[in-house]
């Protein structure tokens, strides 16, 4: 794949119109860069090297068209709130000043604020990063999953999605965070219930370099008891059944709990699945938050 021009990419970047509107005064000034310090709270930890050089670039060339949003800490001192990316270029260019807006608000406002619009909303963060950023205002701010999608403007069953890749073996979520894998396989181990049959499928995505369509196939394999993941050392299973009354059992109450259809397949090992069944997307949502609260999530 071709690399794009390195100006129209800077350009794209440089040109972020999603500043918010909050509390307290605002002013544009050009703010000495030596004034200026990063946000310890930033969610983001990492920066494509190349991607800087190339809309430092671009702003030698066009300037900054779009100004950073700054909270005056001090003085002679500011914080950024949204556009690190456009300051750490603006350094790399050499620029002496930034154009930026300057407010004066509380720092949980501005906490918040960076999150909303220098993480969730752009396009070039990975899952990892995203799951953290929702997991932070929740805890920060107590807000339930309904709020936080009202804040950020996504569905409440996205957020979950995002949320439940915390729950992933440490190894998977770095791979994540690399962008080694993308949120269709997370999802696809997410629906595997042991942690070793998630860590085998995991190890056998990254050795086949397997696609999302062929990872979501073998997990409905393991999962519907058809075949298990391929591992290296010489482990055996131990058989085991379950006798159909107990199945029967299981399905009425799991029914009864979940108010909804609940059904159990599996083959002679004892292996098998549970299905649970929803209708629309408001109970898909009812569903995993009787889940999350199971987990104490």
């Amino acid at each position: 794949m071709g690399k794009k021009n390195a100006l129209g990419r800077g350009l794209s970047a440089l040109i972020e119109t999603e500043e918010v509107s909050t509390s307290g005064s605002l002013s544009m000034n050009e703010v000495e860069i030596t004034l200026i310090e990063a946000n310890p709270n930033q969610p983001r930890t990492t920066f494509d090297e190349e991607l800087l050089a190339e809309l430092a670039t671009s702003i030698k060339q066009l300037g900054v068209i779009q100004p950073i949003t700054l909270r005056r800490i001090s003085e002679n001192k500011y914080q950024i709130i949204s556009g690190e990316r456009r300051y750490r270029a603006s350094k790399l260019a050499g620029l002496t000043t930034i154009p930026a807006y300057v407010k004066d608000v509380e720092d949980h406002a501005s906490i918040e604020m960076m999150a909303l619009i220098e993480n969730i909303q752009r396009e070039d963060l990975n899952a990892l990063e995203i799951a953290l950023s929702f997991q932070k205002l929740i805890e920060e701010f107590q807000l339930t999953q309904d709020q936080l999608s009202e804040k950020v403007g996504k569905k409440r069953a996205t957020i979950s999605n995002y949320l439940r890749l915390l729950r992933l073996p440490a190894v998977v979520q770095m791979s994540l965070k690399k962008k080694q894998l993308d949120m269709g396989h997370a999802r696809a181990l997410l629906s595997i219930e042991d942690t070793e049959t998630q860590l085998s499928v995991y190890d056998q995505i990254v050795k086949e370099e397997l696609s999302v369509r062929k990872v979501e196939e073998l997990v409905r394999n393991i999962n519907s008891g058809e075949s298990q993941p391929k591992t290296t050392g010489n482990k055996t299973t131990q058989k085991r059944s379950e006798p159909k009354e107990d199945f029967k059992l299981l399905e009425t109450r799991l029914t009864s709990f979940f108010n909804t259809k609940v059904q159990f397949s599996a083959n002679e090992e004892g292996k098998g699945k549970i299905s649970i069944a929803f209708s629309n997307e408001d109970e898909f949502d009812r569903i995993i938050e009787i889940l999350d609260g199971l987990s104490g999530k």
